[in-house]
């Protein structure tokens, strides 16, 4: 594993390039980021807003995305008391088994704080079903949840004729995942991305279950060009759409966070994915299989801030990334009905051997030379 000369970020995250000096284009994003004209990003928005506005027919001018977490709190409240639009808030539910009673609460919250919302609750025996496809045969049981997560949004704006949606961060600039198309605002290319490219016919499923997969597939190019759809990351537009500013934000609207340690959530901020605990061993299983999980994430924009040295990092990582408590696991496995046995071939066989090696006392260790 190489990792950026600058921050934590390694060069296992699917579609990351480095540049010739070894820096990851986040980095360079961040380091450009003192010469936007804040201003003019402003104006460009005000013009997203009144493109919502003028098209307005069903008593919405906009979407938001939303889960009841930090940014999706801290997107609605933005639409509606910096721009004065009146969003429909739409949120893909998870099935109850999954869904954590802070999830619940943190909607709840939202909705009081004075706004319209849509849900969309996929059933869950094929939601379960998939999940424990994308757990087996990818060693990543999101594959197919975060298909029905981004389309959902879509596919209400099209039923509702609401020609707007708002998304939250770009990851081409906050993480450098460049396979999203796009270095701007526009998030029309969204569904190009990593875990959702392909959509639900990338899982290999039956002809009987392919037909029950609505909420899990994009709508068609030629759909969305005909209702004239519109998908904007509005974090693109916000100077400070950040981590800590969005919780901290949000956390001052009512929304509540974990307070399980870091140790065993693999989070150091507890401010994150709130709304199921499945996350847990699911970013687990990505520090498998690339060697790194939330915690590098976290890091990362914190050093490219200035607010954390790379060092103090490196300690973080060490301590916490791809940590999961026991009773996650244990939830986990219950929930797709995996044998113990079962359970562990899938995590063996999605270690990367490439960057894991065994210790002297016969324990897995990373192979992690942060400055090589």
């Amino acid at each position: 594993m190489r990792y950026c000369s600058k921050c934590l970020q390694p060069d296992t995250r699917p579609s990351i390039v480095f540049d010739a000096h070894g820096v990851c284009p986040a980095c360079r994003f961040a380091e450009a980021a003192g010469d936007i004209d804040w201003a003019l990003r402003h104006r460009e928005l005000e013009k997203i807003a009144a493109f919502g506005r003028a098209r307005n027919t069903s008593g919405y001018d906009c979407i938001v995305g939303v889960s009841g977490g930090k940014d999706s709190t801290r997107q609605a409240m933005f639409v509606r008391d910096e721009l004065g639009l009146n969003p429909l808030l739409v949120c893909c539910s998870y099935p109850p088994e999954q869904l954590s009673d802070r999830g619940a609460r943190n909607i709840s919250n939202l909705v009081s704080l004075g706004f319209d919302l849509a849900t969309v609750s996929p059933a869950p025996q094929l939601w379960k079903k998939l999940l424990r496809y994308g757990f087996i045969r990818f060693g990543n049981w999101t594959r197919s949840t975060e298909m029905a997560l981004y389309a959902s949004a879509p596919r209400l704006a099209i039923a509702y004729q609401i020609p707007l949606i708002f998304l939250g961060e770009n990851p081409a600039i906050t993480v450098g995942e460049l396979a999203t198309g796009s270095v701007t605002g526009d998030a029309n290319r969204m569904k190009h991305a990593n875990t959702i490219a392909g959509g639900p016919e990338s899982l290999g499923l039956t002809p009987e279950e392919a037909e029950r997969l609505f909420w899990y597939n994009y709508p068609p190019d030629e759909d969305m060009e005909m209702a004239e759809l519109r998908i904007v990351y509005l974090g693109y537009y916000i100077e400070d759409f950040r981590k800590r500013e969005n919780a901290e934000f949000s956390m001052a609207h009512g929304m509540e966070v974990r307070s399980d340690p870091p140790e065993d959530i693999g989070d150091i901020t507890g401010h994150e994915a709130l709304d199921e605990d499945f996350v847990i061993p699911g970013q687990m299983m990505k520090h498998l299989k690339l060697g790194f999980g939330k915690v590098t994430d976290q890091v990362c924009e914190e050093i490219r801030l200035g607010r954390m040295t790379r060092e103090e990092g490196k300690r973080l990582v060490r301590l916490y990334d791809g940590k999961c408590a026991q009773k996650y696991l244990d939830r986990f496995r219950n929930y797709m009905a995996l044998s113990q046995h079962e359970f562990q071939a899938v995590l063996d066989r999605y270690r990367n051997q490439e960057i894991w090696r065994r210790g002297p006392d016969g324990n897995w260790e990373l192979s992690a030379d942060f400055d090589s």
